[in-house]
């Protein structure tokens, strides 16, 4: 917020992380954001001091209330496809690490300011309005969970 407050809505580079929480059928949980409508991923951006995977540990645990055990590598997305404007108009370019879990506990429940309605999915019927950024990484999801069923 401070850096917003110097350079008002101009790009900043973001540095987060997101999870792919897949259930025992193969399903992936997405949330609603209450900001822009889309399905995501629990994802965020880092806090001062934050690996990228404590960053998608405490984001996922924030956003679902559940807590990531194992966290699988899955890829990375920067650069210009990952330009981003939020709502109240700030500017971000992504710099962000994906995981895949499928080991997880807690009790779900929704984080109302940032999502209002999550639930898990198949990849064969995911939601039309899927967050941009997020969608690149659902064909290499698919890849991974093919690979990870051989």
């Amino acid at each position: 917020m401070d850096i917003r407050k110097e350079l008002g809505s101009r790009p900043i580079i973001m540095a987060g992380a997101g999870v792919f929480v897949i259930n025992d059928k193969n399903e992936v949980l997405l949330g609603r954001r209450t900001d822009n409508g889309f399905w995501g991923l629990p994802a965020g951006s880092m806090e001062l001091g934050e690996s990228f995977e404590e960053c998608a540990r405490r984001e996922t645990l924030e956003e679902t209330g559940l807590h990531c055990g194992k966290l699988i590598y899955l890829d990375q997305l920067s650069g210009k496809d990952t330009y981003y404007e939020y709502p109240n108009g700030d500017q971000v370019y992504l710099a962000c690490c994906y995981y895949v879990c499928f080991d997880y506990s807690g009790e779900m429940k929704v984080q109302e300011e940032e999502v209002f309605e999550q639930r898990f999915f198949s990849l064969d019927e995911l939601p039309e309005n899927i967050d941009p950024v997020d969608s690149v990484l659902f064909g290499k999801l698919r890849e991974f969970l093919k690979r990870s069923d051989s």
